[in-house]
């Protein structure tokens, strides 16, 4: 049974991240977060120790080892901006990092930490859980099997309504979140980099508050993409059956159908570096370059 400290108990994701340091066995130690809305502990971790003050939490840890309690792992599911401090802080308490998307927001960040992961006995590992989806899986063999020049045409439709909240949260403040092509598309485009291969050419048509849209030109693939947190965009056909989620890619003329077996990815994740996989950070590097040229392209 290994331990585990989190980082960002009251965001979106933590509980995923909860139930994955649960169903593999293991315990949760204490938990950190600025706001207190984490009754959701209850349903995993009743015991574990809550701080509201980071400095509590830095100071609980520091008395734990002195007790000679070993932290194994720190998981975090802070806002993306925070994450570089955050893996730096794992990385100082002597455990193992694992993130949330995006490992950090500038491919800087990125060296910075592989620097710094090497003077310390941790290792940073990256949730990228697409990878790990077995209809991912089966579609990047079809893609590997097929003569090495094809070049195929791809089209990436992901809709996730938001209320007007978000908006007015750190994911809607481009310098926290990286803005929309960063925090919802991440994991989109290192899942088309790990199947289609590396990036030859940008190009960015639309990259507002609410809505990104733009093409790539990858080793194996042409794609168009588009991203957006308004429901407006959702088709009507979809809206009508209540959904409020919609994502889509076709490779030529066929639908890649991959809209369930999300739930459990989390869980297997956290296996998968328990196992001695995991994705460093290293293999985080390119959809962090590649967002960030997003986030910076002429329109």
């Amino acid at each position: 049974m290994k331990n585990f400290v989190l980082i960002g108990a009251a965001g979106y994701i933590a509980p995923r991240h909860m139930k994955a340091i649960k169903d593999t066995g293991n315990q949760l130690l204490a938990a950190y977060d600025p706001f207190d809305s984490v009754g959701i502990i209850d349903s995993y971790f009743p015991e574990a120790d809550f701080f509201t003050e980071f400095e509590r939490f830095d100071r609980h840890l520091e008395k734990l080892k002195r007790k000679g309690v070993k932290i194994d792992y720190v998981s975090i599911c802070s806002p993306n901006y925070l994450h570089d401090a955050h893996i730096r802080f794992g990385l100082r308490l002597g455990a193992d990092v694992i993130c949330e998307k995006p490992i950090v927001l500038n491919p800087w960040n990125v060296d910075a930490l592989a620097e710094l992961e090497a003077e310390y006995p941790g290792n940073i590992y990256n949730i990228l859980q697409l990878r790990l989806h077995d209809s991912v899986i089966e579609l990047k063999k079809r893609i590997d099997a097929m003569p090495a020049d094809t070049v195929h045409e791809v089209d990436l439709q992901y809709f996730t309504s938001r209320g007007k909240w978000y908006h007015h949260s750190w994911k809607g403040d481009v310098s926290k979140s990286g803005g929309i092509a960063t925090n919802i598309g991440v994991h989109f485009f290192d899942m088309l980099m790990w199947i289609f291969g590396e990036v030859k050419e940008v190009e960015v048509f639309e990259h507002a508050k609410s809505i990104a849209r733009g093409r790539l030109k990858l080793a194996k693939a042409n794609v168009n993409w588009v991203l957006s947190v308004d429901y407006d965009n959702i088709p009507a056909e979809i809206r009508a059956t209540g959904a409020r989620t919609f994502r889509s890619i076709k490779i030529g003329e066929d639908e890649f159908e991959f809209s369930g077996g999300f739930t459990e990815l989390h869980t297997r994740s956290y296996q998968d570096v328990l196992d001695g996989g995991g994705f460093g950070i290293e293999v985080a590097k390119p959809a962090i370059e590649l967002v960030h040229q997003v986030r910076n392209a002429k329109v």
